[in-house]
């Protein structure tokens, strides 16, 4: 399986980059339609059995994988990230999205958004972060989900960086806001479906990240102005949107570390090949000291950056997302900065061209330096993974002390 996913990566996808830009065409048209060639490589990489690779073991229907075997698989997509994940069918945020369908769903949610979803038909949003709070905690999210006097609910809010909504095929919603401002401050959210085409659902404006706009999917501003949506669109139940979204985030987070290492070896390739192709002061840029030590550095960032993903997804598969918190918030911080750092020293060893549209490099950094970001900031993590730390040696402190209580009776 790796084998054939690096050749449709290395000898497809990325050969497809530049059709791919250029058929996206220019203004209001980069949201109108996908690619053709798009098109095209889903169809391939269906024959070629790379469909739903990240949909674990755990889920009937997923390809029956860990999350270790996906982690691998997972950074070779990353080298060309905007083609080969969606080509897959592994990109997000629907992957996010059909693993909450597939824990969490009923029978007709998975009927009606799951299967389409899983089949590579529409597009999906995760609709939760707001421009007026500040959205990594979510319990300021204040979109709210109430109950209607003819059934079902009613939802009004505007979210922002809505990743996936300015797709053409994007089809739904998984929102987040309070259904139930007297509950316990952790008990107020809820998760609910709402359909895209539905009355009051409008789209406002794609967003730029360092001044991409990321067509087609984009990252978009959306209103929620008085959404009626039936009962049955509830995830999982009232009050138990937080239970939804660390189900949904755990893995997630790892998925973009993955293809995040994708990227760093991908910029990687090129800086080595850069440097040994030009001269500067009568030698090889490859034979200059600093450019060495850039070389050295990179190779041994990215390894230690791809260990603690593989730790991150072993724990996630031995014992859970929920009791790997730490790990998982570890990679999450550490890989995205370390990406970075190779990114920019190949921005470097490129000069002027490493900042252009000449190379994946500039776009890459504007990713890789919003991930820090999404899914969480970096102190949002590290604040989590010290407490966490702390808890664990407390716990273990206990435990020794119980052990000699024990030993002197």
């Amino acid at each position: 399986l790796l084998k054939v996913l690096t050749a449709f990566v290395e000898d497809e996808c990325i050969p497809a980059e530049a059709e791919y830009r250029r058929d996206l065409g220019e203004g209001a048209q980069r949201w109108k339609a996908v690619p053709q060639v798009m098109e095209r490589l889903k169809e391939r990489a269906r024959t070629l059995g790379l469909w739903n690779l990240f949909l674990t073991k755990e889920y009937a229907e997923g390809a029956g994988l860990s999350n270790y075997e996906y982690a691998v698989l997972c950074e070779i997509m990353g080298r060309s990230p905007a083609i080969a994940p969606e080509a897959c069918n592994c990109s997000a945020p629907d992957t996010g999205n059909m693993e909450v369908f597939a824990k969490y769903g009923t029978p007709e949610q998975k009927k009606r958004w799951l299967q389409p979803l899983l089949e590579g038909k529409i597009r999906s949003a995760f609709a939760m972060t707001e421009p007026d709070v500040a959205s990594s905690d979510a319990t300021n999210i204040c979109t709210r989900i109430e109950r209607s006097s003819r059934g079902g609910y009613v939802v009004n809010g505007r979210k922002w960086w809505i990743s996936g909504a300015g797709h053409p095929n994007c089809a739904v919603f998984i929102t987040m806001g309070k259904s139930d401002l007297s509950a316990k401050k952790h008990s107020q959210q809820s998760i609910i479906v709402v359909p895209a085409d539905a009355p009051g659902v409008k789209v406002v404006r794609p967003l730029t990240v360092f001044g991409y706009d990321d067509a087609p999917h984009g990252h978009c501003e959306v209103v929620f102005e008085n959404v009626w949506v039936p009962e049955e669109n509830l995830i999982l139940g009232e009050g138990r949107g937080f239970e939804v979204i660390q189900g949904r985030l755990g893995p997630g987070r790892i998925h973009h570390c993955m293809r995040s290492l994708g990227m760093g070896e991908r910029a990687m390739e090129l800086m080595v090949q850069r440097v040994q192709s030009r001269s500067t002061f009568g030698r090889k840029i490859s034979e200059h000291g600093v450019v060495l030590d850039f070389i050295a550095k990179s190779r041994m960032d990215l390894e230690a950056a791809r260990m603690l993903v593989l730790r991150a997804a072993d724990m996630i598969d031995k014992v859970g997302a929920k009791n790997a918190l730490k790990e998982i918030a570890m990679a999450k911080v550490m890989v995205p900065n370390i990406v970075l750092v190779v990114l920019d020293r190949a921005i470097q060893m490129f000069g002027a061209g490493g900042v252009g549209q000449d190379t994946p490099l500039a776009e890459f950094w504007a990713g890789m330096r919003t991930l820090r970001i999404a899914d969480g900031p970096d102190e949002v993590h590290t604040r989590q993974i010290a407490q966490l730390e702390i808890r664990q040696q407390n716990a273990r402190l206990e435990a020794r002390k119980q052990t000699l209580s024990s030993a002197r009776l």
